[in-house]
């Protein structure tokens, strides 16, 4: 008999079962993966019990705590579950039984066991990221992301040159941004007063910041639907049971 095998079967409880807890310190006092156990328990037909997360069996559950629920919210996907290591991994200083009732409080379901108990397996995170421009019919660019960005920058440092600095770019790459949307707008778009008055620097003119509003609402719009609909497509619950005995 292995080691691993005489360490699993010293430690299983008056109903033959692994407990949950047992494993994870057998894992710690032998250095072998938790999957590693929870494999070779299963090739001996051995079951685990007791889960520490409260996902089966029949440890006592904790209260609610709202520190546990702000370190776990973090971790929860869109169907408001978490995987086994990233719940454990918040509960120091607090414990487990403290993460299982804030789980049990906020019906948070665990879809990924270490120790292979849940049929649901984590899956990699798919995130979508959009991007919007417009064009006239020579294909030329009249408003866009970056080009946005310098206006913004212009219109909160009243200066071309420091809103080149804070998008790290150099004066002369910041000025063509204004100067191509202006040459394909066929607008002014900023305006510069020179002199120690208190007029003096750079403004955006009124139609630069219509442009910006509305440039901005299009890709808020944009974005929703195409998060929705991303769901829909790429992220779509499955059908099957979380969870095995």
């Amino acid at each position: 008999m292995s080691d691993i095998d005489s360490y699993i079967k010293n430690a299983l409880n008056k109903k033959g079962k692994l407990e949950c807890a047992a494993a994870y310190k057998i894992s710690a006092k032998t250095k072998i993966p938790i999957g590693e156990i929870g494999q070779r328990a299963k090739e001996l037909n051995i079951r685990i019990s007791e889960c520490g997360l409260g996902q089966f069996g029949k440890l006592s559950k904790g209260e609610f705590s709202k520190e546990a629920y702000d370190r776990l919210k973090p971790f929860l996907n869109y169907k408001n579950k978490i995987t086994c290591t990233e719940a454990r991994s918040v509960a120091g200083g607090i414990g487990l039984k403290t993460i299982r009732g804030t789980l049990e409080v906020r019906n948070i379901d665990v879809n990924y066991c270490e120790l292979g108990c849940f049929k649901e397996k984590a899956r990699t995170r798919l995130y979508l990221k959009t991007k919007t421009w417009v064009e006239n019919e020579k294909k030329e660019l009249l408003f866009g992301k970056g080009k946005t960005e310098v206006l913004i920058e212009i219109q909160k440092t009243g200066s071309i040159s420091q809103a080149a600095v804070n998008l790290g770019m150099n004066y002369k790459k910041a000025w063509s941004h204004i100067k191509l949307l202006q040459t394909n707008l066929k607008d002014i778009l900023v305006e510069t007063t020179k002199g120690g008055g208190v007029d003096r620097g750079t403004k955006l003119t009124p139609l630069a910041n219509e442009y910006i509003e509305k440039y901005k609402q299009l890709q808020n719009e944009i974005e929703e639907f195409a998060n929705q609909r991303f769901k829909e497509l790429f992220l779509k619950p499955r059908n099957e049971k979380d969870f095995k005995n």
